[in-house]
């Protein structure tokens, strides 16, 4: 916050883009996955509201602020490294905390993303969220070895979540919600023309994000 005040606002660049993160996503997914399971009395949107809320807030500040005070000139906006921490010296004391504190947070997050995961799948496939312990133990090494591989030959955490966030995007945004409705329609008679090619046109939208990214 020092650096932010000090540097002040340069916000003559004209190129602002705003990207997605699947935290957002994992979000929504992960709490009803919890609540599947458990027979919480809670109510589901409430929850999800605010776990929205606090996931857009904790990255709009972060991101607005230090876009708004990168001292742009002399540097140039494309200097920002992706990954946030980056931007700081190794020397700096905060952001050592920080990294700590974020190494916290995956051992944390890391058992409910496997949860996540092995109900998902697991349950889907075997029928069972806990077939064996060599099922899990299987899925766990996959889990974690995409994360290794994916950290030792593709170092990007920008083009992986432009990557990941676009795909996945397309799927529980663009297609399966599109898909549901027209589904639903048909199934009660009340499917017309122009809702169908609407919403085959969000569809082609998300699809077209997607291939975008691979531009870019």
């Amino acid at each position: 916050m020092d650096e932010v005040v000090e540097a002040g606002a340069n916000l003559e660049e004209k190129n602002m883009t705003v990207h997605y993160d699947m935290e957002k996503m994992l979000a929504l997914y992960c709490n009803y996955t919890m609540r599947r399971r458990k027979q919480f009395k809670v109510p589901l949107v409430r929850d999800l509201s605010i776990a929205y809320m606090l996931v857009t807030l904790t990255y709009l500040y972060i991101g607005v602020l230090v876009f708004a005070s990168f001292p742009s000139p002399p540097l140039t906006k494309d200097c920002i490294e992706q990954n946030f921490l980056d931007n700081f010296p190794s020397s700096d004391i905060l952001s050592f905390i920080a990294r700590i504190f974020l190494l916290f947070q995956m051992m944390t997050v890391y058992p409910l993303l496997g949860y996540l995961a092995r109900v998902q799948l697991l349950g889907h496939v075997f029928g069972d969220i806990y077939p064996s312990i060599f099922h899990v133990l299987i899925l766990n090494l996959i889990i974690v070895g995409a994360g290794v591989i994916m950290a030792c030959f593709y170092p990007n955490i920008g083009g992986i979540i432009r990557y990941s966030g676009a795909a996945c995007g397309l799927a529980f945004v663009f297609i399966y919600p599109s898909l549901i409705y027209i589904i639903s329609l048909h199934q009660e008679d009340r499917l017309t023309w122009p809702k169908l090619i609407f919403h085959i046109f969000i569809i082609i939208l998300g699809l077209a994000n997607l291939i975008v990214q691979f531009f870019m």
